[in-house]
């Protein structure tokens, strides 16, 4: 790392690392709402941009006891996991992560896992974050076993973005292969802007049987990165870039007792795009996360990085 400040890299590790960051989030007066604003120079100005205000790491009992910690002092008893996707440094992961958490008011304890992806926008990046986030699956089942074997969590929700989502998908099928099921702790799975096969993915979900947690698909047909995806691998179908009232999806999706938002006429705020237009609209995910898992807001978020 040539930055003195950056606390992971886009380099593979052997093992799993822990960190504990804290951002403070300007007032919803001074900020576009969905957006994370960036400061124009260092250290920022926290009543204008997202500021780190404290970071450190942790070794893996210090992340089990911070865990436990929390959910004692705010009497929460959820985590909400967090898997970046494809062009994401950890800084990157770290804003989105905060401002979908206090975007969405969200409750449980914030939880980032983050896997090595280059932060560029190139063939040789994809196909490099690609095999990253194919090395990265199983610390993700890893960090799910960790979370599910704490006996203070209660309930286990996971959102997972663009090439987030092949992690996420490994993960959970590799916790199925491994106990026969997924376990009862992970209630439920975001998938957005999913950069997954599709026919792959019909895969996954039918090896995970019918013991899984409710899947939920956010998707749109005017994804560019998608679509720019499904040209690298040939012109096969990306999951979030489907038209799920098309058939075989329709009846596919049904069976399987998938549920399906179609973001297609929904239209990104200034600055934004597509591909990331489901947490800056609070209507969709945002507001999904917040249905979903309860109604109240918490804090402290925790961080695990493969």
């Amino acid at each position: 790392m040539t930055d003195p400040g950056e606390m992971f890299g886009g380099g593979r590790a052997a093992d799993v690392s822990y960190a504990s960051v804290t951002v403070s989030i300007p007032p919803d007066g001074s900020r576009q709402v969905g957006n994370v604003q960036w400061p124009k120079s260092l250290p920022g100005d926290p009543n204008r941009d997202f500021v780190t205000t404290a970071a450190s790491y942790l070794d893996k009992q210090a992340f089990v006891s911070s865990i436990s910690a929390t959910t004692k002092q705010t009497g929460q008893n959820k985590v909400l996991v967090f898997v970046h996707g494809f062009n994401n440094k950890f800084d990157d992961a770290v804003y989105r992560f905060a401002q979908i958490v206090h975007d969405s008011r969200a409750p449980g304890i914030p939880v980032l896992f983050t896997w090595p992806s280059l932060g560029e926008i190139r063939l040789r990046a994809y196909t490099y974050d690609r095999e990253s986030a194919n090395y990265s699956r199983d610390a993700l089942e890893e960090l799910l076993d960790l979370l599910s074997a704490n006996p203070n969590v209660k309930e286990i929700n996971v959102v997972a973005h663009s090439m987030g989502n092949w992690v996420t998908l490994e993960a959970l099928r590799g916790r199925s292969l491994r106990s026969g099921r997924i376990g009862d702790k992970v209630k439920n799975v975001m998938l957005v802007a999913a950069d997954v096969d599709v026919d792959v993915f019909r895969t996954q979900i039918r090896r995970m049987g019918t013991s899984r947690p409710r899947f939920m698909l956010f998707v749109s047909q005017k994804d560019e990165a998608l679509a720019l995806s499904k040209f690298i691998w040939d012109g096969v179908p990306r999951v979030g870039e489907i038209n799920p009232q098309e058939e075989p999806y329709r009846t596919e999706f049904d069976e399987q007792k998938l549920m399906v938002f179609d973001l297609t006429n929904l239209k990104p705020t200034r600055g934004g795009s597509v591909h990331d237009i489901a947490f800056e609209d609070l209507n969709t995910v945002m507001g999904m996360i917040r249905e979903r898992i309860g109604e109240t807001p918490a804090t402290g978020p925790r961080i695990s990085r493969n």
